[in-house]
């Protein structure tokens, strides 16, 4: 598993991603507490709008930035990038009014959603070979999970000796070290994006993934994933203090639960993976997520919840973490960034309508009603899943160019009727008919 660590560039970007999920998690700590200062009882309903401000900002600008990103150097980008979210996390120590934080979290996530799809989309250009790439991917994924449990405790640490705002300026540190890490990085080249293109390169990402079955049915899986995922963490603390009657010890406890399953599915995931296609092993994953769901009114105590909570946290780890591969077999290197933020805005978006959805209904009908909506909503996902994503998925296609002349360099190379590995591209842009 540790074997991608030994390519100098992985090392500089992992790295880069430990230190700004550190401060990440500092800063989620802050935040909450910075909207308690400014609106007191009404902080949940502060924090509930910048979620949202969040997902909006992934869902419209991640293909808007992954097309100036094909037209600036990989380096420069992330780099800038990182400048940006230090910056404007420097700001929020300093603000004194409710609409300057859903201002600067604008900007934060609208930095974030350059950043991250093009960081994706760096990996596999960096680790090559699929098992290498496997275990980076897997590495990533631990890195997440530890963040999760490690931020709290270090955050909590650090509010012994200092005040609130001074995590912000952890956050600071962290993402300037990413910057660091990344700008010491040997990252490959790639071929400049083609001048005059620049709003069908925005589409691009969409277009591909609509003309793929294995991406189309991705899609709908993560719409199963979004909607077993928001009911932990939308309604966790809800059944820790109200339905358990514990304190907010037990609510942390029970988000690391969910961590834990995660992280022990990332590290067996290698190993699963050699032995089985990527399709099964999801499809798994958001089953155990939704039965999971589904099985919430049976909890009637914290060892209950403990169990519960990790086994989705171990199907949330099988879903997520082959998403690279599956984008990865699915685009061709010039189009992997487009294609990897088309997945962070479409994903987003899914979780942009369960989040309201498990609150709303939570609240308004209670947690046993919420989890029996969010889990027949994730079922319906998977059944359309069996069918959009055919278990037969070959990468080379049997297929042929009508549309080409005869004296094209594609068919000179490959002759009329031909086989290959297939993407969606400028010279396929339809998925051939299953015969």
């Amino acid at each position: 598993m540790l074997s991608p660590l030994r390519s100098p560039t992985f090392r500089h970007l992992f790295a880069a991603q430990v230190v700004a999920l550190v401060g990440t998690g500092l800063a989620t700590v802050a935040l909450g507490l910075l909207a308690w200062q400014l609106a007191g009882a009404d902080a949940g309903a502060v924090l509930g709008t910048a979620l949202a401000i969040k997902m909006v900002a992934y869902v419209t600008l991640a293909p808007v930035a992954a097309a100036v990103a094909e037209r600036l150097p990989r380096r420069a980008f992330l780099v800038t990038l990182d400048l940006i979210r230090a910056g404007v996390i420097a700001c929020l120590p300093f603000v004194d009014q409710v609409w300057q934080v859903y201002v600067l979290i604008f900007a934060l996530q609208a930095a974030s959603a350059g950043f991250t799809p093009a960081f994706q989309a760096v990996i596999p250009d960096v680790v090559k070979g699929e098992d290498d790439y496997t275990n980076a991917l897997s590495l990533l994924r631990l890195a997440e999970d530890l963040e999760q449990l490690a931020s709290p405790v270090l955050a909590a640490a650090l509010l012994t000796v200092v005040g609130f705002p001074v995590l912000f300026f952890g956050t600071v540190i962290g993402f300037a070290g990413s910057a660091l890490l990344v700008a010491t990085a040997a990252l490959p080249a790639r071929a400049p994006a083609e001048a005059g293109r620049f709003w069908a390169d925005v589409t691009k990402g969409v277009r591909i993934y609509g003309r793929t079955p294995r991406l189309r049915g991705l899609m709908v899986m993560e719409a199963s994933v979004a909607a077993a995922g928001a009911m932990v963490y939308v309604n966790t603390v809800v059944l820790v203090k109200d339905r358990l009657g514990l304190g907010e010890q037990a609510v942390a406890l029970a988000f690391a639960g969910f961590g834990a399953g995660s992280m022990l599915a990332a590290v067996l995931l290698p190993r699963l993976l050699s032995r089985l296609p990527d399709r099964p092993v999801m499809i798994g994953g958001a089953s155990l997520m939704v039965c999971g769901v589904g099985a919430v009114p049976l909890i009637g105590s914290m060892a209950g919840l403990l169990v519960l909570w990790a086994a989705i946290g171990f199907g949330f780890s099988l879903t997520q973490t082959p998403i690279g591969r599956i984008i990865n077999r699915s685009a061709g290197e010039a189009d992997r960034g487009a294609v990897f933020a088309a997945q962070f805005a479409l994903s987003h978006a899914c979780w942009l309508v369960t989040y309201p959805l498990a609150g709303w209904v939570g609240a308004s009908a209670g947690l046993s009603v919420a989890s029996t909506v969010l889990a027949g909503v994730g079922a319906a996902g998977l059944l359309a899943v069996l069918r959009i994503w055919p278990a037969h998925d070959p990468a080379v296609l049997a297929h042929d160019h009508p549309d080409l002349p005869a004296d094209h360099p594609h068919l000179r190379d490959h002759g009329p009727g031909h086989a290959h590995v297939l993407v969606i591209d400028d010279l396929h842009r339809v998925w051939p008919k299953r015969s």
